[in-house]
């Protein structure tokens, strides 16, 4: 299995950066890698929920299988090439002075043998680069949710 981790420090509350992350279906209003999203049960939020997602020609199916108010959301990834295992990403949010400490965490695994591990280290790479767009894209979507509440004087 591979671990990637990336972190952000926002200068927002956890309870506004958890209000952009808990609204699952809406990842395409923000992230600049995810062209379009919608989700594919009743459920919007919550273990259960799952989304469609496309990211130009790659399509993918995140199911929520964490779900901690304000703390954690996290997800499986279904839809990458089928030597890969299992893909998961998780948010976790910690206060962190005035703002949010974000941290996203993918695991991938595509299997013990070296070869497995070297196409799981591949993989991560690029779930690397797409965090890090994700992280971006959250950074400015809670800045100018921060920016409209002090602008009217009321909450997100």
């Amino acid at each position: 299995m591979t671990t990637v981790e990336r972190a952000a420090h926002l200068d927002a509350p956890p309870a506004e950066v958890w209000g952009v992350l808990a609204d699952f279906a809406a990842i395409s209003s923000w992230a600049p890698n995810v062209d379009h999203s919608c989700l594919l049960t009743h459920q919007a939020d919550g273990v259960g929920a799952v989304r469609r997602i496309q990211s130009g020609r790659i399509t993918l199916v995140e199911t929520v299988t964490v779900w901690e108010h304000e703390r954690a959301i996290g997800y499986t990834i279904d839809g990458l090439p089928p030597r890969i295992r299992s893909v998961i990403n998780t948010w976790r949010l910690s206060p962190s002075g005035s703002g949010t400490a974000v941290r996203l965490t993918s695991e991938v695994d595509a299997g013990p043998r070296p070869p497995q591990q070297l196409l799981a280290r591949a993989v991560g790479r690029r779930l690397a680069r797409a965090s890090d767009q994700m992280l971006t894209g959250l950074a400015v979507r809670v800045a100018g949710v921060a920016g409209r509440s002090a602008a009217t004087g009321s909450a997100p």
